[in-house]
C-alpha cells in the first residue's frame, strides 16, 4: 500500500514528547531514546511522519502484517453494519467461537471472549478458583501475565521488579526452566526443573490447596525461554495430582507462532485444561479469549452472571475470523517455520563470529539472542544489548531487549516476516555488533 507523509500533522516530535509527559501518566514510557513519531504500517513495516520506513522485527500483535486489508475491511463493514453485546443471538459469534476451538485439542471446547490477554488471565484465575475451591497459585519466577492487579500479584517480572512489593502469600514461584543460565540442563533438564513444582504444592497445600498453575507456552518477559523437552508434562502431572488446573498462557505464542505447530503448548506434548489468548488473536484490535473444558466452565456458572461489554462483540467476531482466515490462506504458519529455521542458522553464524553472543533460542518466530560479556560466566551484556537496539534502529530495524537483566534482544515480528527481512536484520545485526565491540576496545 503507499505510503505518504503525514501531512495533518501539527506538531513536532519534541512538542509531542512534551504533550504526552503532560497528560499520560509517568509510568507509561517510551521506546527508543528518541521517541518514534510512527503514522502507519503496511505488513511487517512500520512508517513514522517523515516517511520513513523501519522493519519491525518485535511487533507480535500485527501477526498477520500492520493493517492487513483483508482484516481491516471485515472490521469496517462489521461495524457499519452493527456492533453490540453478546445478549443476542449472532452467527459470527457462534462461528468465531466453532472456528476457534476446531484449532484445539478436543477437550478446549468451550469460548469466553474478553478484550486483553490480561482480561484473560484473569478470566482464568477466576475459573480456576471457582472449580477447584482453592486460592494459591504457581507461577515461574519472572513470568508476566498481565497488568490487572491479580495479574500483577501473580507476575514476578512486575511484583519483583521497581515499583513492586513483593510476593503475596499466596503466590509460590518456581524456577524459570532456562537451560542457558538456569541450574539444570542435559537432556533431562525439563523434568528436573518441574521437580520444583512438587515443593510449591506443598506449600500451597498449607493455605489450603494449589488452584492454578500458570504458565506461558514459551517465556517472553523471562528472555524469550523455549521450555526444555518434558517441562510442561512433568508440571502438569504434579499441579493435576494435586488437584490443581493448568494454565498455558498463549497470549504472546499462539496462532502459528511457533511455526512447527498452531499453538506453542503443543510442542511439549501437553493439553491444558484452560488456555487464555490475547495480542495476536485481534491483529491490533482489542480482542483476547479463554478457552476451556465444560467441566471447568460448569463449575464457573455458579449462579454469578458472567457479562462482558465489548467481549465477543460482532465487530471483534469479524475481525478473529479474518484473522484465522488469513493464516490460512497465505500459509503463515509454515512461513514462520521456513524464515525461523533460515534466521536461525544465519543468527548461529553471527553467534560464532561475535563473542557477545552467547545465546541463540527458539522456536518459530519467537527468537532470543542473549549477550554476555564472558561466555564462561554468563556475565550479562545488558548495556550493549541497549546500545545494539538503539543503533538498529537507526538503520531503520526496530528490535528490543527483554529478559531479568534486559541483556536479551527479542525478535518477535509478524508472520509476514521473509528471508528477505531476516537478511536485512543479520547484515545489520553483523555490522552494529562489529561496531558495539570496536567501541569497547
Amino acid at each position: 500500500m503507499p505510503v505518504v507523509k503525514d501531512v495533518s500533522r501539527r506538531r513536532t516530535v519534541s512538542e509531542l514528547s512534551a504533550a504526552r509527559q503532560q497528560r499520560l501518566g509517568a509510568s507509561l514510557s517510551f521506546s527508543y531514546k528518541s521517541p518514534l513519531h510512527i503514522v502507519s504500517g503496511s505488513r511487517q513495516f512500520l512508517f513514522d511522519a517523515t516517511g520513513r520506513r523501519y522493519l519491525d522485527c518485535v511487533n507480535n500483535v500485527a501477526h498477520v502484517g500492520h493493517s492487513h486489508p483483508y482484516v481491516v475491511r471485515a472490521a469496517s463493514e462489521q461495524m457499519a453494519r452493527l456492533n453490540t453485546n453478546t445478549r443476542y443471538l449472532h452467527e459470527l459469534l457462534i462461528e468465531y467461537s466453532e472456528r476457534l476451538t476446531a484449532t484445539l485439542p478436543e477437550s478446549l471446547s468451550v469460548a469466553f471472549f474478553v478484550n486483553s490477554g490480561s482480561e484473560a488471565n484473569e478470566l482464568a484465575l477466576r475459573m480456576a478458583r471457582a472449580h477447584t475451591k482453592r486460592n494459591d497459585v504457581i507461577v515461574l519466577d519472572c513470568a508476566y501475565h498481565g497488568n490487572t492487579s491479580a495479574m500483577i500479584d501473580i507476575s514476578p517480572y512486575k511484583f519483583d521488579g521497581p515499583g513492586g512489593s513483593g510476593r503475596p502469600s499466596w503466590v509460590h514461584k518456581v524456577s524459570m526452566p532456562d537451560v542457558y543460565r538456569g541450574q539444570h540442563r542435559g537432556e533431562d533438564a525439563g523434568i528436573r526443573y518441574a521437580d520444583a513444582l512438587t515443593k510449591a504444592v506443598q506449600a500451597a497445600d498449607k493455605n489450603g490447596g494449589v488452584a492454578a498453575f500458570f504458565c506461558e507456552s514459551a517465556v517472553s518477559c523471562g528472555g524469550q525461554i523455549i521450555l526444555p523437552r518434558g517441562y510442561l508434562s512433568e508440571a502438569y502431572a504434579t499441579v493435576r495430582a494435586a488437584g490443581g488446573v493448568c494454565v498455558a498462557d498463549e497470549v504472546q505464542t499462539g496462532f502459528g507462532r511457533a511455526g512447527s505447530h498452531f499453538w506453542m503448548f503443543e510442542t511439549q506434548g501437553v493439553t491444558p485444561d484452560i488456555v487464555t489468548l490475547g495480542k495476536p488473536i485481534g491483529n491490533g484490535h482489542p480482542l483476547g479469549a479463554v478457552i476451556t473444558t465444560p467441566e471447568i466452565a460448569a463449575s464457573f456458572a455458579n449462579g454469578m452472571e458472567y457479562f462482558n461489554t465489548f467481549g465477543g462483540n460482532p465487530v471483534s467476531c469479524a475481525v478473529g475470523l479474518a484473522v484465522l482466515d488469513v493464516i490460512r490462506d497465505e500459509e503463515l504458519q509454515q512461513n514462520a517455520l521456513d524464515v525461523s529455521e533460515y534466521l536461525k542458522r544465519e543468527l548461529r553464524l553471527l553467534q560464532d563470529n561475535h563473542p557477545l553472543v552467547g545465546d541463540v533460542r527458539g522456536l518459530g518466530l519467537f527468537l532470543g539472542i542473549e549477550l554476555v560479556r564472558d561466555r564462561n560466566t554468563l556475565e550479562p551484556a545488558g548495556r550493549e544489548a541497549t546500545q545494539i537496539v538503539e543503533r538498529m534502529k537507526e538503520r531503520g530495524i526496530l528490535l528490543s531487549t527483554d529478559g531479568p537483566f534486559h541483556n536479551v534482544i527479542k525478535i518477535k515480528p509478524p508472520l509476514v516476516f521473509s528471508r528477505k527481512d531476516a537478511d536485512v536484520l543479520v547484515s545489520s545485526l553483523d555490522s552494529v555488533l562489529e561496531a558495539c565491540v570496536t567501541a569497547d576496545t
